[in-house]
């Protein structure tokens, strides 16, 4: 379904980052990548907990408005997937429209987002995409687009890029010290089998993910960065989850034609609850009909 669902399932996947084990006894300057990424599995609640995780359920409300210019239509939501929003304008405040998403080994995802009273719905089956979007008066099942079939298959498993990296053909490499909103982050370097390079910010106190790259946003035709942060982290059967999750679009840099440039404002991801391992039916991926397009199935 557009961009934003894709987002949606992007975000929440990559924010489940995990490797191997820890040991707090070596200083911030003489950490090596694998150090930092065993670091961070301990503090998100241990390799052979995630390698367990066959299944989740997130529940909870997705931000859009504030006083934003309209999305372009081609435009992307816990790691974040993409949602084509209508076209009308965006209200002043920000609404928070409810979503349900549902990740299963293998790479299976599907997203439900409610918006005036009506429910949009977006299927991975790991091979095959399917959207429904009844906002835009769309009421038949649709197929993903070519570019969606390829950002779906750019979408790792629900434990994240650094759970067992190596054997998934990802490299990893520091990339120095950052500041991110007053605290020491390490910043990593992952350099994905498909050649894909994202960074992750991870706390060099707690260990865990502060900030990752996003999807790059296309505005105006040029393409801006996008940093999504991760706060409020809670445990959940053993894990560290975050609850919290804001999407910042940054400018690129300024010209004489760019002097003014007009931002979207923060979007954040608000989670209700987390179900770790739920018992979920093989037709929860199965190509949607219009019937059960419903947030409660």
């Amino acid at each position: 379904m557009s961009r934003k669902l894709l987002a949606l399932s992007i975000v929440l996947l990559f924010s489940f980052s995990m490797a191997v084990a820890a040991d707090t006894s070596a200083t911030h300057n003489n950490l090596s990548a694998a150090e930092i990424v065993r670091r961070n599995v301990a503090a998100r609640g241990g390799l052979e907990a995630w390698r367990a995780v066959q299944s989740l359920t997130w529940e909870g409300k997705m931000g859009v408005g504030g006083n934003r210019p309209a999305a372009p239509a081609s435009e992307p939501v816990p790691n974040k997937k993409t949602v084509e929003l209508p076209t009308d304008p965006r209200p002043e405040q920000e609404v928070l429209l409810p979503f349900v998403m549902e990740m299963q080994r293998p790479r299976k995802t599907r997203f439900e987002l409610q918006f005036k009273g009506q429910t949009a719905v977006q299927v991975f089956d790991g091979a095959n995409g399917w959207k429904l979007r009844p906002y835009l008066n769309r009421l038949e099942v649709e197929p993903y687009t070519v570019d969606e079939m390829k950002r779906a298959s750019m979408v790792g498993e629900l434990d994240g890029p650094l759970v067992d990296y190596a054997a998934k053909g990802t490299a990893i490499e520091t990339d120095g010290m950052e500041k991110v909103e007053n605290r020491d982050t390490y910043r990593l370097k992952l350099t994905m089998k498909s050649g894909q390079i994202i960074h992750v910010w991870i706390d060099a106190q707690t260990f865990l993910d502060t900030k990752m790259d996003g999807r790059p946003r296309t505005l105006d035709g040029l393409e801006h960065p996008v940093e999504i942060y991760y706060r409020d982290y809670r445990p959940v059967d053993g894990l560290q989850i975050p609850f919290v999750l804001e999407t910042r679009v940054l400018p690129l840099a300024k010209t004489a034609t760019r002097a003014r440039e007009t931002l979207p404002q923060p979007e954040k991801i608000l989670i209700d609850k987390v179900v770790v391992n739920p018992r979920l039916d093989a037709a929860v991926f199965s190509k949607p009909q219009v019937q059960s397009a419903s947030l409660t199935r």
